[in-house]
């Protein structure tokens, strides 16, 4: 819980796009200086460019998540430029899936390299700063799908579980040592983002391969970009992270809406399942 924000340090990964530069962005409009990090580099500088032009004070620096030694060279370069980091937003995440048994091992090995190591070294890079200071929050950004299995996401269904379960862990560990340092784990619905898009960025050596058969990609992607194009504004997400970050809320659910979808699958749970089949994938 922090709840002055006014000059502290964020760090924001995956910010070029989508949730990270709307948190970007409304990080720097409660007074904060901003580290926008990014893959993606041309977009990551449009977005810096645009964000200091606005007067924040912004440091941009190109990473990719999956390398533990750029999520290092992150946290150097945002204490060396600011003196110090409090709030850690690990956001960074890709999108992929198909028929489970027919996802190639390139998708498992993109997806969860982002989207679950990607945390991981966002944690043992930044925590023990946190800790030291015995102040800040982390953001750890899983899914609806971190809370459901809905079909043909298995790998982002994966990864975003792991984050959900990284986070209660990180929290429990931090309360046990008696921290100040909050936890939240980011758990959107729909949102307007351009995650079905994101082989934009996919590297050479983990190239899409084509599954042998199964459900077609192409026409499960088109349906997630129709629901994405409806889903909720990034500023709005933003204004919750922001809130959650002052108030100390661990799991927030951007969609309240929703909430009856985890009720569902907790009763399955408790009586011993099935978990609920079908219906549409929420990201």
């Amino acid at each position: 819980m922090i709840g002055d924000l006014l000059g502290r340090v964020a760090v924001v990964t995956g910010a070029a796009s989508g949730i990270g530069r709307a948190m970007a962005e409304r990080f720097a409009a409660e007074g904060m200086r901003v580290v926008m990090a990014d893959v993606e580099r041309p977009a990551l500088e449009e977005a810096a460019g645009a964000l200091g032009g606005a007067g924040a004070e912004v440091l941009a620096v190109p990473t990719d998540v999956s390398d533990p030694d750029q999520v290092d060279a992150l946290a150097r370069a945002a204490v060396d430029a600011f003196g110090a980091v409090d709030v850690v937003c690990n956001n960074a995440g890709v999108g992929g899936g198909g028929q489970l048994w027919e996802v190639p091992l390139g998708d498992w090995r993109w997806v969860l390299g982002v989207n679950l190591w990607g945390v991981i070294h966002g944690i043992r890079s930044f925590v023990p700063l946190l800790v030291d200071q015995d102040e800040g929050h982390v953001v750890n950004t899983a899914s609806m799908a971190g809370l459901t299995s809905p079909p043909f996401m298995g790998p982002y269904n994966v990864s975003k579980h792991a984050v959900v379960t990284l986070s209660e862990t990180l929290h429990a560990e931090l309360a046990m040592r008696g921290s100040k340092v909050g936890v939240t784990v980011l758990c959107p619905g729909w949102v307007n983002t351009r995650i079905a898009e994101s082989d934009r960025n996919r590297p050479a050596e983990l190239a899409a391969e084509q599954p042998a058969a199964g459900p077609d990609r192409e026409a499960i992607r088109g349906v997630l970009r129709t629901f994405l194009a409806a889903g909720m504004d990034p500023a709005d997400v933003a204004a919750q992270v922001v809130d959650a970050v002052r108030t100390g809320r661990f799991y927030l659910l951007t969609h309240e809406e929703w909430s009856g979808m985890v009720e569902q699958r907790l009763r399955a749970i408790a009586e011993g399942g099935p978990p609920a089949a079908g219906g549409l994938p929420p990201v």
